[in-house]
C-alpha cells in the first residue's frame, strides 16, 4: 500500500500515475484517512493534467504550438478531495 498526506492547500504529490492495482491511503489535511484505487488516482491525474494543459494554451501532449518558449511540461500537485474514491 502506498501512503500519501494531503497538503493544506489540499494537494497531494504526484508526477506519474500508480499501478492500477495499488491501493493508496491517503490522510487527509483534516485528519481523515480513505483508500483510493491506483486506477482511480490516475484518472484524477489526468483530468488535473488535461486542465493544467488547457489552461496553459498547450496541446495534448503538453506542446505549445505557438512561438518557442520554455514552458513547464506537466504537473506534479493533483487537487484531491474525499469525495472524489
Amino acid at each position: 500500500m502506498i501512503s500519501l498526506r494531503q497538503d493544506s492547500q489540499g494537494f497531494i504529490r504526484m508526477s506519474r500515475h500508480f499501478p492500477a492495482s495499488a491501493s493508496v491511503s491517503i490522510t487527509f489535511a483534516d485528519g481523515t484517512q480513505k483508500v483510493f484505487p491506483g486506477q482511480r488516482l490516475n484518472e484524477i491525474f489526468d483530468d488535473a493534467l488535461a486542465a493544467f494543459r488547457a489552461g496553459n494554451n498547450l496541446d495534448a501532449k503538453g506542446f505549445k504550438r505557438g512561438p518557442k518558449k520554455k514552458v513547464q511540461q506537466g504537473i506534479e500537485f493533483v487537487p484531491i478531495s474525499p469525495d472524489m474514491a
